[in-house]
This record gives C-alpha cells, sequence and structure tokens, in this order.
C-alpha cells in the first residue's frame, strides 16, 4: 500500500521545482495512500489538495495547513468528518462517495467561516431523510451544497423545522451504526478465514533433514520438467477458479470490501510479476548463427520489412518498419558482409543477404515521417577469388610456352678489355650497313668568313 513520503510529494511538485516547503498546489490522487500524514509539516504554504481516489480512513494531519482553500477527498474510506477546525480559509471540501453515516460531524465545520461549497454526494448520510435541510440549517455559512445553490428560503424553512430533522437524523444515525458495527464484525470473521485457508494451502516446506516435504517434492530434489509443467498448470487452474469465485461473491460496499479488493488485485499482479520473471529465466536464448557459422534468418520483434537492390548505386537497402514513437537509443545496428543484425529492444532481427556488402561503408538513419529505420549497405564490386587444383589446358598464351620462351639464350654485349678504353667515334658509322641521313641537295654548308683554312671533308657525316 502506498504511504505519503517525500521522494513522493517531490516528484509531484515538478511545477515548483521539486521545493516542498513553499508548494502551494499538491496532487496525490490514485497512489494507494492508507493514511493522511506528514503533510501539515513539509507543506504548510499548501492552498490546493487534492487526495481523492486513495484508501484514506481517517481525516488528520492538516490542521495546521492555515491557507488551505481546497480540499478533495472524494473516493476515500472516510466515515466521520473532523480535524478541519485549522483549515481557517477553507471554502470548498469535497467528500464525495466516502462512507460517512454519523451527519452530525458535520458541526465541525461550523469552525471553517469561510467554507462556501460543500459535496457529500455517494455517502450513506446522503440517502438520510431531511439530510439537505439538516445540512443547510446547520452550516449557514455555506452557499452550495452538493453542486446546488442554497436559496434563501430553504435556509428559512430548514431553521424553523430543525428541531424535528435533528431528531430524524439521530435515529437514523443509530440504526446506521448498529449495522456498520455487525459489518465491520462480519468483515473481520472473513479475513480471519481467510487467512487460514491461506495457511492451509500453503505447502510444507523441508526440515533441515528433508522429513517434512510436500507431495510435489516426494519425486526428488530435482524434479522433471515434466513435472514442473504439469504442476504449474494446476497451481494457475486453482488461482484462476479463486479468482473467479472471489469477483462473483456477493459483498456489500463497505471500507473493508474496498481494502479486501485491493488487496487481491495487489496480489494478481505480484502473482503475475513472479510468473513473468519465471518465463524469462526459462526461455532459452534465442540462435542466432549455427556451430558451424552459418548465420539465421530471425525477426523476433515480429517487424515489417523489404530489402531493395539498388543496381545504379550498386548496393542494398533495408527498410524496417521500426515503431515510430520509439527512442532510437533502443535500436542497435550490426552490418556484416553477408548479414545484417538490428536489436530493438534487446528483440534481434537479423537478415541473410544476398550479396556481400562493405560494413564500413554502410549507413543507417531514421524516417522522419515514418520512423522506419533505412540501412544503405553498398556491395563489394571484385570477387577475390583463391587458387585452384583443377588442370588448365596449354594455350598459346599458357604458363608453358612462356616458360619456352624465356629459356632461349638471351644476346648480351661484350666489351673486350684488351681494346682502349674510350671507343673509337670513326669507326662507329660504317659505310654499306648504314647510310648517312644527309639534307636536301639544295642545302650546302658555306663556310664563314673568319674560318678561312676551312676544309671539307666528304667522309665525316653532318651535323644534324
Amino acid at each position: 500500500m502506498g504511504r505519503i513520503t517525500e521522494d513522493l510529494i517531490r516528484r509531484n511538485a515538478e511545477h515548483n521545482d521539486c521545493v516542498i516547503f513553499s508548494l502551494e498546489e499538491l496532487s496525490l490522487h490514485q497512489q494507494e495512500i492508507e493514511k493522511l500524514e506528514h503533510i501539515d509539516k513539509w507543506c504548510r504554504d499548501l492552498k490546493i489538495l487534492y487526495l481523492q481516489n486513495n484508501l484514506i480512513g481517517k481525516i488528520e494531519n492538516v490542521s495546521k495547513l492555515k491557507k488551505l482553500e481546497y480540499l478533495n477527498l472524494a473516493l476515500n474510506n472516510i466515515e466521520k468528518i473532523e480535524n478541519l477546525e485549522g483549515c481557517e480559509w477553507l471554502a470548498k471540501l469535497d467528500l464525495t462517495v466516502n462512507f460517512i453515516g454519523e451527519l452530525s460531524s458535520v458541526k465541525t465545520l461550523q469552525y471553517n467561516v469561510h467554507l462556501k461549497e460543500l459535496f457529500l454526494m455517494g455517502n450513506p448520510c446522503a440517502d438520510f431523510d431531511g439530510y439537505r435541510l439538516f445540512v443547510v440549517a446547520t452550516l449557514q455559512q455555506l452557499k452550495w451544497l452538493d453542486g446546488k445553490e442554497i436559496e434563501r428560503s430553504e435556509r428559512i424553512q430548514a431553521l424553523q423545522n430543525y428541531p424535528v430533522v435533528e431528531q430524524q437524523i439521530r435515529e437514523q444515525e443509530k440504526a446506521y451504526c448498529l449495522r456498520r458495527a455487525k459489518d465491520k464484525e462480519e468483515a473481520r470473521r472473513k479475513l480471519e478465514e481467510q487467512r487460514e485457508n491461506e495457511d492451509r494451502k500453503k505447502p510444507s516446506h523441508p526440515d533441515f533433514f528433508g522429513h517434512s516435504r510436500s507431495s510435489s517434492e516426494s519425486v526428488g530434489h530435482v524434479q522433471a520438467p515434466e513435472i514442473q509443467e504439469e504442476e504449474h498448470n494446476k497451481e494457475k487452474l486453482n488461482e484462476s477458479e479463486d479468482d473467479l469465485e472471489f469477483w462473483n461473491k456477493p459483498s456489500l460496499f463497505t471500507p473493508e470490501s474496498r481494502l479486501e479488493t485491493l488487496r487481491h488485485v495487489e496480489k494478481q499482479r505480484k502473482d503475475q510479476e513472479k510468473l513473468s520473471e519465471k518465463k524469462k529465466k526459462v526461455k532459452p536464448a534465442r540462435t542466432l548463427i549455427t556451430e558451424d557459422g552459418k548465420a539465421l534468418n530471425v525477426n523476433e520483434p515480429k517487424l515489417d520489412f523489404s530489402l531493395k537492390d539498388d543496381e545504379k548505386r550498386n548496393q542494398l537497402i533495408l527498410d524496417l518498419a521500426v515503431y515510430r514513437y520509439m527512442d532510437t537509443s533502443l535500436i542497435e545496428v550490426d552490418v556484416q558482409p553477408t548479414y545484417v543484425r538490428v536489436m530493438v529492444k534487446g528483440k534481434p532481427f537479423q537478415l541473410v543477404l544476398p550479396a556481400e556488402v562493405k560494413p564500413d561503408s554502410s549507413s543507417a538513419k531514421r524516417s522522419q515521417t515514418t520512423g522506419h529505420l533505412v540501412i544503405c549497405m553498398p556491395k563489394v564490386e571484385e570477387v577475390i577469388i583463391g587458387r585452384t587444383s583443377k588442370p588448365v589446358k596449354a594455350t598459346a598464351d599458357s604458363p608453358r610456352e612462356q616458360s619456352k620462351e624465356r629459356s632461349k639464350p638471351v644476346e648480351k654485349l661484350e666489351v673486350d678489355p684488351s681494346k682502349h678504353s674510350y671507343p673509337d667515334v670513326t669507326t662507329i658509322v660504317q659505310e654499306g650497313r648504314h647510310r648517312p641521313r644527309r639534307l636536301g641537295s639544295g642545302h650546302k654548308v658555306v663556310p664563314s668568313e673568319e674560318e678561312a683554312d676551312f676544309e671539307d671533308n666528304p667522309e665525316v657525316p653532318p651535323l644534324i
């Protein structure tokens, strides 16, 4: 069950930067709170306090909230109006659908002179004869009761009939209190019987020597999986039968029945959590790659996908329909040469690719409109093939012909050391083998006047 803690108040005080001492408005509805505590010490400046739909059975620890103007305690287990005298500025009080049967307890609100609105509909006291006249006559500062404005004529009539109405209310209160005492006794007896039945259903635990064992443990220390599954199915069937019996059982609308219902729902929730934890532990790990290294196609998150081959850009494009509003931090992408793996909230999606890709050049992006994950994977352009042991037929360009050509003798240039070390320029050009390339016949070299002793030797080739 929930309790009012400092951490709970700070979490609900985000609008005030989690500062609680200067808090003016606080909402603690639907927190399964059973006791009203600590608020008058930690939040003295409160003006608005929402506590509806809880399990509070008594109004307490709010008398120091001098500035409180609106208090909402609807849908709780309150049976009496009390301890609100210190709330000097209280202007609106909502006690809709509670268990207030002592209508005379509204007299404690006479000290709240600023109280203008009061809601008591849905309480047992609202069914009393003369209920509205009694409240209107008792609380003369009220302007509205159960959402209906109090007219001046109604107040005058209520004050005139007040002695008779008050006597009727006291008699009805007495009868209600007797019925309520019987209901409390019956609820206490049922609670004791329920505890005794639960103690009987509990299996006996073995002692230190293992002498006292239940029927489920008589098979051995370690049960077979078939026996465990059978026992688990039996327990589940018994729980479903007990749950059906609980909801079909007739019950009165009392604070005890509300608590019993909440405890039953809480017990079901805890049992479901334990069952889910057991399933998680028993569930085997998903096989993604076999022992021989073969990758498998896996789609555990059950997502739609499409794989396209973009021939123009020479790449594979994977479009994975990831949930639109999922945070990208919950997605992990791993691209390998032959397969791609995407982890979505811990669940693997793996796809074997039809062609080898480049992991280093791959990219992954989220679509801003659909939220889909688009992975672009460039394909490998050249495939390296290893040497083969198959024989190859000899052709004209085969390695054998090339080796024969290499084995032929190669002519080498040899220099006779007995000759002079410098080559003779005059013997380089020989007549008959090479004809010197001469200039045209119309062009002759004419010696200049400065070289008077120039002698033209026809055997010397011209300079080109």
